[in-house]
């Protein structure tokens, strides 16, 4: 089971969620421009209004309290505060915040402060941005601000979200703002950076808080998950998660390379090793000094986990090569936004991150793009939404179970909202926004999030016993029953004593091996089984045998 004081949660940004107001005057931020370039946003959608949270947060906090929300991981917009990034500050921003922490704080919603979610100011990106070395200043200079200002309201702070995205997305691929694509030895610098931007940051928001709070980072990275449980697969699955298999155009998927010098103190060896022809040209003194500030103590890490990729260990291969990746099959589930649907990867993903950086680890992120619409009751049903989240917050508790040191969970997203350069058209949110006039509807799974949070994870499905099998020693019974093909019967419980592997929807049949259990699964009572067309001819050593519990 899952800590007495699991944190359960929502998550936003806040580029995706404000919107704009002449009343509360901001800077521009990279985003901004970004959208205005043709061909960047689908369908031309821009964020001027998004989910209109400047004016609605009064609205939409309650809302959080009446579905148990216990923890609201949101960003600050930089430019919203600092207009030009450094400097003068804005003290209409600083007034929203403080009565977004306000409202937060009197409905006993625990409010989490992401930093950086990619609102980074455009006056600075001017400057140079990331590959500018003032950078380090600037987002110190800026995490000063947030603690003189919040710390009093908010102690819970994440420095940067998902630098990978910053880098890759937004400086290698071009396909987020700023929209560039620079060569791999310039964003080795800035990531360099950005890492010890965070270091700085994590040093002042210590520094200037009026009270003690606590600091976690929040990276991303698709999980490496093994094929089978075997030792074999486990342990390649591992190397692959926190090794440096991509090729070098695409470094930044990394695991290692964001989080080893934040929590270790250094850069992984594979990785100076396979980069080595496009590291920045460090002195061992300055690297020493620099990754003294990268390495900052935090008092937890957070992750961002969506899904992953299936790896099995390989023993003979022809290219020396100790593992092999294991393509999906025709038909896999995804999301809408075609991305695989895999609670195994976040299962191995959790347990891999608290094996080796081990520390307290918080889930950051994770949900499901849905093409939800409105149904002909006026209610929005997400049936897909709360299998996808069922499936992988029991693997959560699974890997918690298993020893790994899990402390809370933040669904990605309370909100629909606007979702990068895929602007408006996936929805991410248990709460369904009608974009024409900023009506929110509940959604199914947000009443189901309720039901867990207050339950703590006891209604998932891994804690459902109503319908446990009890497996008892059938090795000598020879009470078996012939079911003929397409024969209807009612039962509680069902054995099927041949080797077969056959799975239906709705029904898993136990599978032996002799007497053997290889496989057993939970069968509803007062269920009805149907033998369909040709399962005797699977099933053959004889007829369909099987047993009634």
């Amino acid at each position: 089971m899952l800590r007495n004081d699991f944190v359960w949660g929502v998550a936003t940004s806040s580029y995706q969620i404000e919107g704009k107001d002449e009343k509360i005057p901001q800077g521009e931020c990279v985003w901004d421009t970004f959208i205005k370039k043709e061909g960047t946003i689908f369908g031309g959608h821009n964020a001027d209004v998004a989910c209109d949270e400047l004016h609605k947060y009064k609205r939409d906090i309650p809302m959080m309290a009446n579905l148990g929300i216990k923890a609201y991981r949101f960003s600050l917009n930089w430019a919203r505060i600092i207009p030009d990034g450094t400097g003068k500050i804005n003290q209409e921003g600083i007034n929203y915040y403080r009565e977004v922490l306000e409202l937060l704080n009197k409905y006993n919603i625990t409010p989490y402060i992401t930093l950086f979610h990619w609102e980074y100011p455009q006056a600075l990106f001017d400057k140079g941005g990331w590959l500018n070395p003032d950078c380090v200043e600037w987002f110190g200079e800026y995490a000063k601000v947030v603690a003189e200002n919040f710390s009093d309201l908010c102690t819970n702070f994440f420095t940067i979200n998902e630098p990978q995205c910053v880098i890759n997305l937004g400086h290698s691929l071009g396909i987020h703002a700023p929209g560039v694509k620079m060569p791999i030895r310039e964003t080795l610098q800035m990531a360099h950076n950005l890492l010890k931007s965070h270091g700085l940051a994590v040093k002042n928001l210590r520094k200037y808080s009026k009270k003690e709070i606590k600091i976690g980072y929040a990276p991303t990275c698709g999980v490496a998950y093994p094929s089978t449980d075997d030792p074999k697969d486990i342990e390649a699955a591992r190397k692959v998660y926190f090794g440096f298999e991509n090729d070098i155009d695409n470094w930044g998927w990394n695991v290692s390379w964001f989080l080893d010098p934040v929590v270790l103190g250094e850069y992984p060896k594979e990785g100076l090793e396979k980069f080595k022809n496009y590291l920045p040209k460090i002195s061992p003194e300055q690297m020493k000094k620099d990754l003294e500030l990268v390495n900052q103590p935090l008092d937890f890490i957070g992750q961002n986990i969506y899904n992953g990729y299936e790896i099995k260990a390989l023993t003979n291969s022809k290219n020396n090569s100790y593992y092999e990746r294991v393509e999906r099959y025709p038909g896999f589930p995804k999301t809408s936004i075609q991305w695989p649907i895999t609670p195994r990867a976040f299962y191995y993903g959790i347990k891999f991150l608290s094996e080796k950086y081990k520390l307290p680890l918080y889930i950051t992120e994770n949900g499901m793009a849905c093409h939800d619409s409105i149904s002909a009751d006026g209610k929005v049903h997400d049936p897909n939404r709360i299998t996808f989240l069922d499936s992988y917050i029991s693997a959560m508790q699974q890997a918690s179970d298993d020893g790994a040191d899990v402390r809370g969970y933040f669904l990605w997203s309370i909100l629909d909202n606007f979702e990068w350069a895929n602007g408006f058209d996936e929805r991410f949110g248990i709460v369904y926004v009608d974009y024409r006039n900023q009506k929110r509807i509940i959604k199914d799974s947000a009443f189901w999030y309720k039901n867990v949070i207050e339950s703590n994870g006891k209604c998932l499905s891994i804690n459902d016993k109503s319908n446990e099998i009890i497996v008892e020693d059938v090795s000598e019974t020879n009470d078996y029953m012939s079911l003929s093909e397409n024969e209807t019967i009612k039962f509680n419980t069902i054995y099927i004593n041949d080797n077969i592997d056959c799975i239906k929807e709705g029904l898993t049949f136990i599978v032996y091996e002799g007497n053997a259990i290889l496989n057993s699964s939970v069968l509803y009572k007062g269920a009805k089984v149907s033998v369909p067309k040709g399962l005797t001819d699977i099933c053959l050593l004889g007829e369909c045998d099987i047993k009634i519990i």
